[in-house]
């Protein structure tokens, strides 16, 4: 059974918010917050009340505390001002004072899946409580700290739809993950254990996906307890890191087996992520074209407007495209809309924030990207945006500490490559040659690595003047790219404004024998 109140059915079962017969997309916690209000609605809920149910007792900030009252009135229509369903009491706390029914749920003819149950077909993902392995039920506090952390990290994906903490808890013990699958209506499932002997700790964990119970991913985590909450901020950052491409790239393989004619938008955008992860010409441009087919299907697909711009901005700094005026001030439109649509999606926005400093736009281009970290700390390509915009504004000290971040939390990423060849340019921008060329050689070992790291790795020795290891370097670069000239290095960096670092790249290029002119 569902609970009516005014338009709107909210079904706890299957964790929905509806208007009508539209879904309405609400964060987790948000969700369980409007659920226990309504729940309790016989009487007023305090604040400790709150803290102490929706968010387990954790420390919660006044403002972030009225923050989410607030995004659960402007879930069901309400508002501070009007406080028509919604009303605060004064120094006692929160009470639901809409009239409720129970009605048959809307959305009962539907099997339980994220993909019906969600907008935009965003696949969901329950993270069940970690074993304390150890046998001490004193130590129930960290390993539980730690699934609650993974929550919170992984709800700040706005491609995610996480079940809550009240949901997930539920199922301590279980290991059936077709079974919790099923009941919570999870298309993944996070489960780990806990293993602390004296100021030692290992973590295991593991995703599954939930329709046949296959195991994706499976990782193990050793670490030193000096300090209990770094050491579990740590693990937390980098679980939620690997676990977000992992759900990204069962998501395409899903997508591929269904017949062309079953596809829908989100379909459509997850064969588009995994074209554009190729990184070559002819993926980038058919990336575009799905990205293209997938907004069309559904125009408010924020994620999908923010890989479109950031596939444009590529193809003019890495493929055949040419830059221009016209091309990075659309590119920067769409993926403005896509923040319009979601302002509080951190890949959009960091997609934002690298249309606007290929469009020379530095400043703007650090403020969205420090915004995107702000909304997930835990997504690499973020850190590695926000070091490359750092250091063409000449801030390199900033930029390293973003680069080695970006590295550490997603060491498989597909774009990995290009951590490392940003990290490269930077360090010949700071004329610190030895690094550039170590950093520059780890990107040209990666798979699918582009021409430009080889370009990178040329320039750097070309200022140490290694005549061996350049003539290796060179001729790699030939054979990717036989053409290449410092016109086209010119060309491909058109976004770095300062002059003079400009030249010094220029210069080792130079330096190690490459023509102006192809």
């Amino acid at each position: 059974m569902a609970i009516a109140f005014d338009e709107y059915q909210l079904d706890p079962r299957r964790r929905e918010l509806r208007r009508g017969p539209n879904p309405v997309v609400v964060e987790p916690q948000v969700f369980d917050l409007l659920a226990y209000l309504i729940e309790h609605r016989d009487r007023v809920v305090g604040k400790d009340e709150l803290i102490s149910t929706v968010w387990a007792g954790r420390i919660v900030s006044d403002s972030a505390l009225a923050s989410r009252i607030n995004a659960a009135r402007k879930a069901i229509g309400d508002s501070g001002e009007g406080q028509r369903l919604i009303r605060t009491y004064h120094r006692k706390g929160v009470r639901f004072i809409g009239e409720v029914r129970e009605v048959e749920s809307a959305a009962a003819a539907e099997p339980v899946t994220s993909t019906m149950a969600t907008g935009h077909g965003k696949p969901s993902i329950a993270v069940l409580p970690f074993a304390n392995l150890g046998g001490d039920p004193e130590h129930d506090y960290f390993s539980d700290g730690i699934t609650e952390d993974i929550i919170t990290e992984l709800s700040r994906n706005r491609g995610l739809r996480v079940i809550a903490r009240s949901s997930s808890f539920a199922f301590r013990g279980s290991g059936d993950a077709r079974a919790v699958g099923r009941e919570l209506g999870a298309d993944y499932i996070v489960q780990g254990s806990v293993r602390r002997a004296g100021m030692n700790v290992r973590v295991n964990v593991q995703l599954a996906e939930t329709q046949n119970g296959t195991q994706l991913w499976a990782e193990r985590y050793d670490r030193e307890l000096q300090d209990i909450f770094e050491v579990q901020d740590q693990i937390t950052a980098t679980i939620a890191a690997r676990l977000e491409p992992e759900v990204g790239i069962a998501e395409q393989q899903r997508a591929e087996r269904k017949p062309v004619q079953a596809l829908e938008a989100w379909d459509f955008f997850r064969l588009g992520t995994k074209t554009f992860y190729r990184s070559t010409p002819g993926s980038n441009e058919e990336a575009q074209k799905l990205f293209r087919r997938a907004l069309a299907l559904d125009p408010e697909l924020a994620q999908a407007y923010g890989f479109l711009s950031y596939a444009m901005v590529l193809s003019m700094v890495y493929y055949e495209s040419v830059p221009d005026h016209a091309a990075l001030d659309e590119a920067v439109a769409i993926a403005r809309r896509g923040i319009e649509l979601d302002e509080r999606d951190a890949l959009v926005r960091f997609m934002y924030g690298r249309a606007l400093l290929a469009r020379g736009a530095y400043g703007q281009a650090i403020d969205e990207l420090q915004l995107a970290l702000e909304l997930n700390p835990s997504l690499a390509v973020v850190h590695c945006g926000l070091a490359d915009s750092l250091a063409c504004s000449g801030r390199f000290a900033e930029a390293v500490p973003h680069f080695d971040t970006a590295i550490t939390l997603s060491p498989h990423d597909p774009l990995r490559w290009a951590f490392m060849a940003y990290r490269a340019l930077a360090h010949i921008f700071a004329q610190q040659f030895e690094l550039a060329a170590h950093w520059a050689r780890k990107a040209t070992l990666v798979p699918n690595c582009h021409y430009l790291a080889f370009s990178h790795r040329v320039a750097a020795l070309g200022h140490l003047g290694r005549t061996g290891e350049l003539e290796e370097a060179v001729g790699e670069l030939r054979q990717r790219k036989p053409d290449f000239s410092l016109r086209l290095a010119r060309e491909r960096l058109f976004y770095v404004k300062d002059a003079m670092l400009l030249a010094s790249y220029l210069d080792g290029l130079a330096r190690a024998g490459i023509p102006d002119q192809p």
